[in-house]
């Protein structure tokens, strides 16, 4: 069978993986600004719940082939990691 001219191959395609990494990076560089009592908390914190985003995106686009439910989970868990930074 043969897959469509704009099929997307990687999780890096994706419009919402560009535009979390995206933020990832703009966390990352904002949070280095914060004072140092909180570097190893809440600079910490927002860091990896950020990273998580496009951790979470890119292996569940991995999964997809697979395991619906499974993709559907860390589509969940990115949407989760997206809260933690927003809160």
């Amino acid at each position: 069978m043969e897959k469509p001219a704009n099929y997307i191959k990687r999780a890096k395609d994706l419009e919402v993986y560009k535009r979390a990494y995206a933020i990832s990076l703009d966390v990352h560089k904002a949070t280095l600004a914060f004072p140092k009592i909180e570097q190893y908390a809440l600079a910490d914190q927002l860091r990896r719940s950020s990273k998580g985003i496009c951790a979470n995106l890119a292996e569940g686009f991995a999964k997809q082939t697979h395991s619906r439910p499974e993709f559907a989970r860390f589509i969940s868990m990115a949407m989760g990691s997206c809260s933690e930074a927003e809160t």
